[in-house]
């Protein structure tokens, strides 16, 4: 990885883990990605962007491997994602073959403009929900 993109990761990711995610995930219709620490094995809120379609959630990781959901996503499948308020459970699946570009093409326009400014390792992930 260059030293821009690490030196880019580190600032955005100190902005979102200190201010911005804390404030987000509070506000009762931000969409919420929880998974389990995988090394606490707490309960971890992340203020994500994506759509539903159909059964399925998805949304684009900005630091794909390294985003600390991710990793904790290929520890235990298992999340929960909080959609217009509401809790649904599913199983999240990164996707190295799908293209995040396209697939950003396809989500909020403006969570999609942000992910592409700010990240530089782009992830799909698709959550299947239950039921």
């Amino acid at each position: 990885m260059s030293r821009h993109v690490d030196l880019k990761y580190k600032a955005v990711t100190a902005f979102q883990r200190h201010l911005a995610n804390p404030l987000l995930r509070r506000l009762p219709f931000q969409t919420v990605l929880e998974t389990t620490g995988r090394v606490s094995g707490l309960p971890r809120r992340t203020p994500v962007g994506g759509r539903r379609v159909g059964d399925s959630f998805w949304l684009v990781s900005e630091y794909g491997e390294r985003s600390q959901y991710v990793r904790n996503i290929r520890a235990h499948a298992r999340v929960r994602v909080r959609i217009r308020g509401r809790w649904h459970t599913g199983t999240a699946h990164p996707l190295p073959d799908d293209d995040p570009r396209a697939r950003l093409r396809t989500l909020p326009r403006l969570n999609s403009a942000a992910v592409r400014a700010l990240g530089a390792e782009l992830l799909t992930v698709r959550v299947d929900l239950d039921g």
